[in-house]
């Protein structure tokens, strides 16, 4: 298999992985909505605050986690290409 294949077939599964999981997260919040609205904190249902900031801080660590992977997988494709101009 060559290099590029093997490089765009990691970034693809993770990508994939990470929408997954995007999916999960805004589909859990909203689909678990009602049994949350019975706790309440600071007077707000507990819904709310999922909805407003724990949604949001799910996403900025899945754009987190890919970015910081995307640098791994770019420095290791690199490396590999560099390798395999040598032999």
């Amino acid at each position: 298999m060559d290099k590029l294949e093997r490089h765009w077939r990691r970034v693809r599964r993770m990508t994939g992985w990470l929408l997954a999981g995007w999916l999960l997260a805004t589909f859990c919040i909203i689909f678990f909505a009602r049994e949350l609205s019975g706790l309440s904190v600071f007077g707000w249902p507990l819904s709310f605050y999922l909805a407003a900031q724990g949604a949001s801080l799910i996403y900025l660590a899945i754009i987190g986690f890919y970015a910081w992977r995307m640098n791994g997988l770019e420095r290791r494709y690199r490396s590999e290409t560099r390798r395999g101009d040598e032999a």
